[in-house]
C-alpha cells in the first residue's frame, strides 16, 4: 500500500509515457516530488553506465550543481547509492563526514540536508534520485516518498529502455552525458581565463546563468561554442 499523499499518487500514475520523451517524463516526476512531499527543495536523478555518471533530469541548478560537485570530486551520496543500492541521508552537511570536501562544498552552495535512494534499476544502467533540502534535517516521509517515487522512475526508465524506442533513448541518455561533457569544458575555459580551481570556476559558471536566466548547460554549451569557433 502506498505511503504518499493521495494527490501525489494520482498524479504520478497519470504521467503518460505515449509519445512522450524520456527527458520529459522524468522531468514530470521530479515536479510532483518537489512540489508534494514535505522537507526537500531541489530534486535530481543521477544516472550511471560504465562507470560515468550524468543527471539525467533535475528540477534547478542548485540541484544540478549539486551533482556536478559529487562528480567533480568522484564521490558522494547519489553516487554511493547508486552503486550501494543504500539509501543514504544526510540531515546537516555541515557535521557530514563520509564524505569531506563535498559536503562542505555543497553546504557553502546552500544545500545543508539531503536523501540519495537507489533506483531499483534492471537494466545495465544504475542510479539515484536526490533530494536536497536547504535546511538541516530530513523527514522521515521524504525518505518513504523517496523509495517508492525512486521505483516510479525506474519502471519509466525501463520502459524506455525495453518496451519503447531503444535508439531514442540512447540519443537522450547521450544528449545528457554530452551536457555534462559541455559544462567541464566550460569550467576548463573558465579556469584557464581566471586562474583558479575547479571549484571556483563551476561557481563562476552557475552564478552566470543565475544573472543571464539561462540554463547551466545551455550556457556551458554557448561558451564551448564560442571557443570551439573562435
Amino acid at each position: 500500500m502506498s505511503t504518499l499523499p493521495t494527490v501525489v499518487l494520482t498524479e504520478l500514475l497519470g504521467i503518460r509515457f505515449e509519445g512522450a520523451s524520456l527527458e520529459h517524463v522524468l522531468q514530470r516526476y521530479l515536479e510532483i516530488a518537489q512540489a508534494g512531499v514535505r522537507g526537500m527543495d531541489d530534486v535530481s536523478v543521477t544516472l550511471m553506465r560504465n562507470e560515468r555518471p550524468f543527471t539525467a533530469s533535475y528540477t534547478s541548478d542548485l540541484a544540478l550543481a549539486a551533482d556536478e560537485l559529487q562528480y567533480g570530486f568522484g564521490y558522494g551520496p547519489c553516487l554511493d547509492a547508486g552503486s550501494s543500492g543504500e539509501v543514504l541521508r544526510i540531515e546537516d552537511m555541515r557535521e557530514e563526514t563520509r564524505w569531506p570536501g563535498y559536503a562542505e562544498s555543497v553546504a557553502k552552495e546552500g544545500i545543508l540536508s539531503a536523501v540519495s535512494v537507489p533506483l531499483p534499476l534492471q537494466i545495465d544502467l544504475i542510479g539515484a534520485l536526490n533530494w536536497y533540502g536547504r535546511v538541516p534535517g530530513v523527514p522521515q516521509e521524504a525518505v518513504g516518498a523517496g523509495v517508492e517515487i525512486a521505483g516510479h522512475i525506474a519502471v519509466a526508465i525501463g520502459n524506455a529502455v525495453t518496451y519503447d524506442d531503444a535508439a531514442r533513448f540512447a540519443a537522450e541518455m547521450q544528449a545528457a552525458m554530452a551536457s555534462r561533457a559541455a559544462i567541464e569544458q566550460a569550467k576548463g575555459v573558465i579556469m584557464a581565463q581566471n586562474r583558479c580551481g575547479p571549484d571556483q570556476a563551476f561557481e563562476i559558471l552557475r552564478k552566470a546563468s543565475m544573472g543571464r536566466n539561462v540554463k547551466l548547460r545551455d550556457l556551458a554549451q554557448d561558451i564551448v561554442k564560442k571557443i570551439q569557433t573562435a
